[in-house]
C-alpha cells in the first residue's frame, strides 16, 4: 500500500510503498481508508514538540473513515464490510498489539490507529461503526475534532448556559469547540486567531465575537471590552504558547477554568502565581476532552442529522495522499480556514 511515513523530525513525510503484515493479530482489524483528517497533533509529532521520537520511522494519522476488509480473532463489535470511523481515543472492544509494516525489509512502526495510508491495521477499540448514510468525507471530523471539541466544552470546562468562554486558536479543533459552546448556550463565545479567514468561519459556526491579533495587550483590552466588567468563566488554549497560557490564567475569574488543549514544546515553561488556585481557580489539562467515542459519536451524529450542528463550511479543502506535505504546510501557514481532508 501507499503510505506517508515520518522518517525524520522536522522534515517532509515520505510517500512509500509499504508492505502490510501477513496476518492479523488478536483484536486487530484491517480497514481500507477512504478519508483522513490532519490534526495539530500530527504536526506536533512531525515537529518533535514532545522531544526525541524513539519510534522512527512510523506511520501517522489518527482520524479517518473507512471500510472493514477483515477482522482478527476476538473481534466482536466490528464486522466485515461495515463503514467505520477511526479514532485515537479508546472505545469498546479489544486493545490489540500495534502492527508493524515493512519497506524493503525495513521495519515501519505504527500506533493503534493510523490514517495517512491506503490501508490500516487498527485495534478494535479505535473503531466505531458508522451508519451507511453518513457522509464519509465528513466522518473524520468525528474521529477527533468534533468529539474532542465537545468533550473539552462539556467534560473539561463543564460550560453552562450564559457562561463566558474564550477559545484561543481557531483551527479545526477550535472551530469544533465554538460549535460545542454554541450548542451548550455559552455567551459570549470569543474566538481568537491571527488569521482573519479562520475567524470569519468561527463567526459562521457560532462565535459571538472574534478578535484577530497576536498582540497580547490588544487581545486583553478587547476581551475586557467585550466582557464589559463581567468575569471570564473559561479560557481554552489550543496553541500551547506559554504567553497565551499565562494570559488565560490571569484573565479567568477566581473560580474560573483554564483548559489546556495545545501541547507546549517540551522546553517551554509557564510562570504563574499559584495562590488563586487555593481559592478555586483551576488549570485543567485535556486529553481528548475525556470523550467516549462509542457514546459521543452517535450523539453528535444525531445533532448533525437534526440540523443542530451544520458542517457545510467546516471542510475547506481535500488533498490526495501524494500532496499531503502541501496540505500540512497549508494547515501550518493558515491557508486552510477549517478542516483539511486527505482522500485516500
Amino acid at each position: 500500500m501507499k503510505a506517508a511515513v515520518l522518517d525524520k523530525l522536522n522534515a517532509p513525510l515520505k510517500i512509500l510503498k509499504v508492505d502490510l503484515p501477513e496476518y492479523l493479530d488478536f483484536g486487530q482489524v484491517l480497514v481500507k481508508i477512504h478519508y483522513s483528517g490532519i490534526c495539530g497533533s500530527q504536526i506536533g509529532e512531525i515537529n518533535g514538540v514532545k522531544g526525541p521520537d524513539k519510534y522512527l520511522p512510523h506511520l501517522l494519522g489518527h482520524e479517518g473513515s473507512g471500510t472493514v476488509i477483515e477482522t482478527g480473532k476476538g473481534v466482536k463489535f466490528i464486522k466485515n464490510g461495515e463503514k467505520v470511523i477511526l479514532h485515537w481515543r479508546k472505545s469498546q472492544g479489544i486493545d490489540s498489539k500495534t502492527p508493524v509494516y515493512y519497506y524493503k525489509g525495513k521495519k515501519i512502526n505504527a500506533g493503534f490507529v493510523t490514517t495517512f495510508n491506503e490501508y490500516a491495521i487498527v485495534s478494535e477499540n479505535r473503531l466505531t461503526k458508522l451508519n451507511h448514510s453518513f457522509d464519509l468525507i465528513k466522518a473524520p471530523l468525528l474521529g477527533c475534532s468534533l468529539t474532542t471539541g465537545f468533550g473539552v466544552v462539556e467534560n473539561n470546562a463543564n460550560i453552562r448556559v450564559s457562561e463566558s468562554v474564550v477559545i484561543y486558536g481557531s483551527g479545526s479543533l477550535g472551530l469544533s469547540m465554538v460549535i460545542a459552546a454554541s450548542v451548550a448556550g455559552a455567551y459570549p463565545i470569543i474566538a481568537i486567531d491571527c488569521y482573519k479567514n479562520k475567524l470569519i468561519l468561527a463567526k459562521k459556526l457560532g462565535a459571538s465575537h472574534i478578535i484577530q491579533s497576536n498582540n497580547y495587550k490588544i487581545i486583553l483590552s478587547k476581551i475586557k471590552k467585550i466582557l464589559n466588567k463581567d468575569e471570564l468563566n473559561t479560557f481554552i488554549d489550543n496553541t500551547g504558547n506559554p504567553k497565551i497560557i499565562e494570559l488565560g490564567y490571569n484573565l479567568i475569574d477566581k473560580k474560573g477554568k483554564l483548559i489546556l488543549v495545545g501541547v507546549p514544546n517540551k522546553k517551554d515553561k509557564i510562570k504563574i502565581h499559584t495562590l488563586p488556585m487555593h481559592f478555586g481557580k483551576k488549570i485543567i489539562g485535556s486529553e481528548g476532552g475525556d470523550s467516549k467515542p462509542e457514546i459521543d459519536i452517535p450523539r453528535i451524529i444525531k445533532l448533525i442529522k437534526n440540523k443542530k450542528i451544520k458542517l457545510d463550511n467546516i471542510i475547506s479543502k481535500i488533498y490526495t495522499l501524494d500532496n499531503i506535505n502541501k496540505a500540512i504546510k497549508d494547515v501550518k501557514t493558515g491557508k486552510i480556514d477549517g478542516k483539511c481532508i486527505i482522500k485516500l
